[in-house]
């Protein structure tokens, strides 16, 4: 998401409603699309007899795509306009949601699942910026709220639809489901929808490949050693080609005249540490979605709608606290309301590292799920908060896009890092789940927003 330079008064729209309907649409598709799958995974992988480890990249390929082409996508809104990248994102989306649901081998569903990545990297950073441009004033606040709310919303939408579809019909409805959505929004964004002024400038592609292809290589990296072991060939060269490719994206970015990360946003000390800690939360909070949904189906017998219902109290706990969250925000400060909701979700995920075959849902997960709820939405908007404050105008979109791939490159990160865990802690990683390699992930997942925590205890009070 990059800021938008304006030279003339904002376009006159005739249908606010519809205009605002379209852009949330969008949002909500993306956002909806990283959990509707999750509910889904046990089914996908029984219908394309996939492994373990094959299972996680259908989450982690769309999750690297979404996260390393932020940036990009985000410059390209700036130099082609909003609402032209804004339709080719969402036409890309379209197309790769079709492929998934018509997927006949893990290959297929997995080409498919990375296209919907880049499809949301180009359209999602523009969401918000076609906000600015099309509204102004109270106007622009209301917008804005409803974003928000549509964006907390996103996740319990995508696990309850999630379950009903996959259990009414079948997984690949899950994908079927955004090809209406697509079509609404490309007939109705090129009339309700204003285009921004472009601004003149250069893709970073360097930067761009080098940084996804890294952050993939060291994903990959993670989950091979699951498989193979830490002393597999290609365990090793992808580590390997991992440290390269990203040590060369600093050099690139260090040296490039138009960044797609500016090495400036890291100079603060206080933004540094809160790009560090979401990244951490992120990661946490993201593997244990992928282990938590595998234990509610195969361990306690639920069903897919019941598998999603079942997550149901943590998006309302996080959603409450999302919508009520800045009218104590100004009292008692980012720091201390981030340090919080790291509290909370450590306890949520040292309670679940504590389950056990014999634990029931009531007992043994619910409890973690508010507590989890609460602490993704405490933690997140404080720290977004501190990630923009003083950073310069120019760069504002630079320092969100790049808060955003903190969020899925940790999410991403996580899951490989915690299904490698899983793996090395059971005898026969791509079998059915496995009681203890399962806890032993969740326990690291808590050392993971521990740090989180101690690194937010490090920000100055504002």
């Amino acid at each position: 998401m990059s800021t938008i330079t304006r030279t003339s008064a904002p376009p006159r729209i005739t249908r606010p409603g519809v205009t605002l309907a379209v852009i949330v649409l969008c949002q909500l598709m993306i956002g909806l699309d990283s959990s509707i799958v999750t509910i889904a995974l046990p089914q996908i992988q029984n219908g394309l007899h996939l492994s373990g480890t094959g299972l996680a990249w259908i989450q982690n390929s769309y999750m690297l795509a979404f996260g390393g082409l932020l940036l990009l996508g985000g410059r390209a809104g700036d130099i082609l306009g909003r609402r032209r990248v804004f339709l080719a994102g969402v036409s890309l989306f379209t197309l790769a949601s079709l492929a998934g649901g018509l997927a006949s081998a893990g290959w297929f569903l997995l080409t498919a699942r990375t296209l919907q990545g880049v499809g949301a990297a180009v359209a999602g950073p523009s969401t918000m910026a076609l906000i600015a441009a099309n509204f102004e004033g109270g106007a622009r606040v209301r917008a804005l709220s409803v974003f928000s709310a549509v964006t907390g919303a996103g996740g319990a939408i995508g696990m309850l639809a999630g379950g009903l579809l996959t259990d009414w019909a079948s997984w690949r409805s899950a994908f079927f489901v955004n090809i209406p959505i697509g079509l609404v929004l490309l007939a109705l964004a090129p009339r309700f929808v204003a285009e921004t002024q472009r601004r003149p400038g250069r893709f970073d592609l360097p930067g761009a490949l080098t940084s996804t292809v890294g952050m993939t290589a060291l994903v990959y990296g993670f989950i091979r050693a699951a498989s193979a072991g830490w002393h597999d060939s290609l365990t090793v060269g992808s580590l390997l080609a991992a440290v390269i490719l990203l040590g060369l994206f600093l050099a690139l970015e260090s040296r490039a005249v138009q960044p797609i990360m500016p090495l400036g946003l890291f100079g603060d000390r206080d933004r540094s540490a809160a790009y560090a800690a979401m990244l951490l939360l992120c990661a946490a909070m993201f593997g244990m979605f992928f282990f938590l949904t595998q234990f509610l189906q195969e361990v306690l017998g639920f069903g897919p709608l019941k598998a999603g219902l079942a997550f149901l109290p943590m998006v309302l706990m996080q959603f409450t606290c999302v919508r009520t969250l800045p009218r104590f925000l100004p009292r008692l400060g980012a720091k201390t309301i981030s340090g919080a909701g790291a509290v909370s979700v450590t306890l949520g995920l040292l309670w679940l590292a504590q389950i056990s075959a014999s634990s029931g849902y009531l007992s043994g997960v619910l409890g973690p799920l508010v507590l989890m709820g609460m602490g993704g939405g405490l933690s997140i908007m404080p720290l977004n908060m501190t990630i923009l404050s003083r950073v310069p105008p120019a760069e504002s979109g630079a320092a969100s896009g790049l808060a955003q791939t903190m969020v899925w490159g940790g999410g991403a990160l996580g899951s490989a890092v915690l299904v490698t865990v899983y793996g090395a802690a059971t005898a026969h990683p791509a079998g059915p789940i496995q009681i203890h390699g399962m806890t032993t992930a969740f326990a690291v997942a808590t050392a993971f927003s521990t740090l989180a925590l101690l690194i937010i205890l490090t920000l100055r009070p504002r």
